[in-house]
């Protein structure tokens, strides 16, 4: 079965520092809270000091009814039988104590596996028992790595129950009471247990540096024990935060998640400067003044980025070619030597950002020359020539000509897919959908039949655990003729998710960090004086600063409705969560964000590369049945420039494109559009030809009421006889009303039995023109029918979505 769960790989995609025992970069390294072990404030010792007990007493300890009453006396003489084989072969080692003694072993220092000492298979009784039992008495205190190399079953439970430890007891009833599954439960009860034992504290040490502390070493536990796995970068602990969190356990400053306390935040200029370890530290000082000043016109990710190309890519490389070079007068040999080393990146790949790194580094010297005139100062003593030579960018606008021409044959190699990949998002989700309606009618064991394929609704023995807990039990069914078992739950999930990304892009042309920013009051709507709503999509701020609202086509709002539908069909409004910006990081206030999901014990917002990975995999599947997807991937960029052509194709003037865009600039807008550049020429000319004989000086007036009736009437005039017209405001109907053919025409679905008639009149005319040889007759005629089909398919596809109930209140009807 493939893996179609709604995640990333595990492994960083980012840069990052590698951390020490880590073999991958990765962003949880740093944080805003530094990570350190616990220190006990009074040694636990629950049931007496063993430091240098004899083996007889251990053992009889390890088995004592006093301290585990309820467990059967078989069970616990295997325990006592078990701690003796283990103590005889600690006494083979160095040591004063049990603990120096465990340490100095290779079982203590994680080299070998329990099995290695004694098994049932080799002495008889096994030693795991007996490494349980004094870890439970505080008699050792393994590593991470010596914990994780020997799993121990029920640890959890055994270790609470042998502390005698009043806030251990009320974090477990806190953990069964919160929201989790019973796994994470499970999970979070184990590993807090683990945390205590590996740090020897009592749960009143436990701060959130020794947590992350924790987190940190059994991620590289991990890396020792399963080399090269994804499951090596996973953290654990996340449960056992949130449920701290909770109890008030942890100051109130700690953030509410361990994600939060992870990621770090913005560095410092001097951070910035002193990651790359210039040498010359007169140049370091320079450069953090100078990013100092131009920081207060930028925002951090432009900062950051031009950081690293003129302390990286320009000064570090400069001392890499000349050691001794103490200011900032290049030699034209060092000019050229540089030059020829950015042609390249540290991977020897060709290096594609040249001349941005080229601009910088020329726009640092003149800033140089500028600010010494106001403040000489301060900044003369830096003036030097700028070593770029003027013949340096000559060809710049062709190379970013050849950069568009490159986007643009990426979207006509797109454009032709897209309807492939939304076809497919589309089929898979309402397949899935449809299977677990249907299997969550029928009762464990009886069958069905879906799409013609035989299913069983089962439950595995994993599931009854989860009954005999009274968790919830996820849906799962099993193919009859394979044998294949389908947890339909979380496909339906993973499809909703991939057709609901697909579709807001598509129909939106947002951007990624706008579609991650969309939250439930993005949502508004304008009622008209009859009664009519037309729905609003309200865009954040985010490249270019600016807010903007977009009209909602019916099968927009279809999507976004259904997201909101989704997050609220227990009765409960959309979670308030906070977002981390990468590119500021920065985090948001909280808010009910429409893209985000349920990761473990923790609900997360979507991040730009769980889409990024998402359109990867679904480009993936289809290379399996359309080889054009072979090598080919998508990605939500792809769907914004598409958006951009096919609104300025269908006769959308360009400005209103650049507006529903978020362009500051028309020529930004032309650079999106790949199929017609003539079109948009034509129509730039003409809405600017349209201004200047209709506008007046005082264009900016207020709106007067017959300027008010027009504008409302237009919404009128766009209905016609199969739906409605899609034209904006102030535009007429440039395709002559031949509203089949008119990319811009919405046919209402109820209307199908009336294209069902024009395409038989268009046929009954197609037969006529092919018998009297009417050859242009006969090209429009299978034209127009090409168009009846596209809007056929579009009806049917919305016909099949049935209307979301959002239940919205009326008094938030207006906004």
């Amino acid at each position: 079965m493939p893996d179609t769960q709604l995640r990333t790989t595990g492994l960083s995609r980012r840069h990052g520092p590698v951390a020490e025992g880590l073999q991958f970069p990765s962003r949880f390294v740093g944080g805003p809270i530094t990570p350190g072990s616990a220190v006990a404030a009074t040694l636990p010792r629950p049931h007496g000091e063993f430091a240098t007990a004899s083996v007889s007493l251990l053992s009889q300890v390890a088995g004592s009814s006093s301290i585990w009453p309820d467990t059967p006396r078989a069970t616990r003489l295997n325990w006592k039988s078990s701690t003796r084989v283990l103590l005889e072969y600690l006494l083979d080692f160095r040591g004063e104590t049990w603990q120096e003694r465990w340490d100095a072993s290779p079982l203590g220092q994680g080299q070998i596996a329990a099995d290695e000492v004694g098994s049932r298979q080799t002495t008889g009784i096994g030693v795991i028992a007996g490494i349980r039992a004094l870890y439970c008495l505080r008699v050792i205190q393994p590593t991470p790595l010596a914990f994780r190399r020997n799993p121990l079953p029920n640890y959890g439970a055994m270790f609470i129950a042998v502390q005698e430890d009043q806030l251990l007891n009320e974090y477990a009833e806190q953990v069964r009471a919160h929201q989790f599954r019973q796994m994470h439960r499970r999970d979070a009860i184990n590993e807090l247990c683990m945390l205590l034992t590996v740090q020897g504290v009592a749960l009143s040490d436990v701060t959130p540096a020794a947590l992350l502390h924790f987190t940190h070493e059994n991620r590289k536990a991990r890396c020792i024990l399963q080399p090269g796995s994804q499951a090596s970068n996973r953290l654990i602990g996340r449960g056992v935060w949130n449920v701290l969190h909770a109890m008030g356990h942890f100051p109130p400053s700690t953030p509410e998640s361990m994600r939060a306390a992870l990621l770090r935040g913005q560095r410092s200029i001097e951070e910035l400067v002193d990651q790359y370890e210039i040498s010359n530290q007169s140049v370091r000082g320079l450069l953090i003044e100078y990013f100092t000043r131009r920081k207060a016109d930028t925002d951090y990710s432009t900062l950051k980025d031009l950081v690293c190309k003129l302390t990286r890519h320009f000064w570090k490389n400069i001392e890499t070619i000349n050691p001794d070079q103490a200011d900032l007068r290049i030699s034209p040999e060092n000019y050229t030597s540089w030059r020829q080393m950015i042609t390249v990146k540290d991977d020897g790949k060709p290096r594609v950002g040249q001349d941005s790194i080229v601009i910088a580094l020329r726009s640092f010297y003149y800033d140089l020359h500028t600010w010494a005139a106001a403040e000489p100062e301060r900044w003369a003593a830096w003036v030097a020539p700028c070593p770029v030579p003027p013949t340096e960018l000559r060809g710049l606008g062709a190379r970013r000509r050849r950069i568009n021409e490159r986007s643009a044959d990426r979207t006509r190699q797109r454009q032709p897919l897209l309807p492939v990949l939304v076809n497919h998002v589309e089929t898979r989700y309402d397949r899935a959908r449809l299977l677990l309606a249907q299997a969550d009618k029928v009762t464990e064991g009886e069958a069905f039949t879906h799409e013609g394929i035989e299913y069983r609704r089962i439950r595995t023995e994993a599931d009854l655990k989860l009954l005999r807990h009274g968790d919830a039990v996820p849906t799962r069914v099993q193919e009859i003729g394979s044998g294949r078992i389908v947890h339909i739950g979380t496909d339906e999930e993973a499809a909703f998710w991939e057709w609901a990304t697909v579709e807001t892009l598509r129909h939106s042309g947002v951007r990624i960090e706008e579609l991650c920013e969309l939250t439930h009051l993005s949502i508004r709507q304008y009622q008209r004086a009859n009664g009519e709503v037309i729905a609003l999509l309200v865009i954040a701020p985010s490249k270019t600063d600016r807010e903007r609202v977009i009209p909602m086509s019916a099968e927009l709002f279809h999507v976004i409705a259904s997201v909101v539908r989704r997050h609220t069909r227990t009765g409960r409004p959309i979670p308030l969560l906070a977002r981390f910006d990468y590119h500021d990081k920065v985090w948001s206030a909280p808010m009910p964000f429409l893209f985000q999901r349920q990761n473990g014990t923790t609900p997360m917002v979507f991040s730009s590369a769980t889409f990024q990975v998402m359109l990867g995999r679904l480009c993936e599947q289809l290379a399996e049945t359309h080889h054009e997807f072979r090598g080919l991937k998508f990605t939500p960029h792809d769907f914004r420039r598409i958006f951009a052509t096919e609104l300025v194709n269908s006769g959308l003037p360009i400005h209103i494109g650049a507006a529903l865009l978020g362009h500051l600039n028309i020529q930004t807008t032309r650079g999106y559009v790949a199929v017609f550049d003539e079109d948009v020429i034509r129509h730039y000319q003409e809405h600017l030809q349209h201004r200047r004989q209709i506008r007046p000086d005082g264009e900016y007036r207020d709106t007067t009421n017959e300027e008010w009736s027009e504008f409302e009437e237009h919404f009128e005039r766009r209905k016609v006889e199969l739906g409605s017209c899609g034209r904006p405001y102030g535009t007429p109907c440039q395709h002559e009303h031949a509203c089949i053919r008119c990319p811009m025409l919405h046919v209402n679905p109820k209307m199908l039995s009336r294209l069902e008639e024009l395409e038989g009149d268009l046929r009954s005319r197609l037969q006529r023109a092919e018998t009297e040889g009417w050859v242009g007759e006969i090209e429009g005629i299978e034209l127009t029918l090409t168009y009846l089909q596209g809007k056929r398919e579009e009806a049917l596809r919305q016909a099949r979505r049935k209307p979301v109930d959002l239940g919205i209140p009326t008094q938030f009807g207006r906004g």
